[in-house]
Formats: structure tokens, sequence, C-alpha cells
């Protein structure tokens, strides 16, 4: 997947915004390259989980339709803890295609990762990091 540096930024940005609770959205674009971040209520407003505002979601998808992109990551802060999905994560992920991108704010510097998670029938999901490029 690559992020352009600014989309980063405004993730990141919107992270910081919504502490001490958990910061939410989509990232969407074509053939794995993001080019623009839907910002979502977290209407959980928790710092260790969060849910889409349905309305929100919806607008989102119906935005990302109409300029013809398609959803290539669902993102979350993370803001007291690493960078790396939890099992509530693992548990709520829906799509074994799309990328689940975490916002880490625990440390001095945000973190940044990516993961996909497969779903296994009989066993224990597949997670896999996935390399983001910051362009």
């Amino acid at each position: 997947m690559k992020i352009p540096k600014d989309i980063c930024e405004q993730i990141i940005l919107q992270a910081q915004k919504d502490l001490p609770n958990e910061a939410c959205g989509y990232l969407a674009g074509k053939n794995g390259i993001v080019t623009k971040a839907y910002a979502i209520k977290n209407i959980d407003q928790s710092h260790e989980h969060f849910s889409f505002d349905p309305e929100e979601q919806f607008a989102a998808i119906k935005d990302m339709r109409i300029e013809n992109l398609v959803a290539i990551a669902v993102y979350h802060s993370h803001p007291e803890t690493p960078a790396r999905l939890s099992k509530e994560d693992i548990k709520l992920a829906y799509d074994p295609e799309i990328y689940y991108l975490i916002i880490s704010l625990a440390g001095e510097i945000p973190e940044i990762k990516s993961f996909k998670i497969k779903k296994k029938p009989a066993g224990k999901p597949l997670v896999e990091k996935e390399e983001i490029k910051i362009i």
C-alpha cells in the first residue's frame, strides 16, 4: 500500500485531536494507492476500542462509489499502546482483502503499521504485517 505523506499527516493529526479516544476511518484509492482519507466518528468514545458512526460510514462508502474509489484500509489509533493488532481488532476483522492500519501514539513519535488478517476456517487467524510506502 502506498500513502501520500500528507494523508499520513492528516490521520496522525486526527488521532492526536481525538485523544484520549481512538480515532478511526477509511483510506480509499485505486490500485493500492491511497488518495483520500475518510475520518469517521468513533461512537464508542473509548481509548480501547472503536465503532464507526453508521451514517458517516455509509456517507464515506457512497462518496467512494461516486469518486470511483475503493476502500483500501480501515485505520484506527491506539492512544496508549503500540501499533499492533489487539485480540479485539483481529476478532472484528471482516475482510481479508482490506488493510488494517494502526496509528500508535504511545511513543514520542507516532508510529503507523499495516496488517492483513486472513481468517482460517478451523484455526487461528493469520495476521500478516504489510509494507507501507510513504509517497
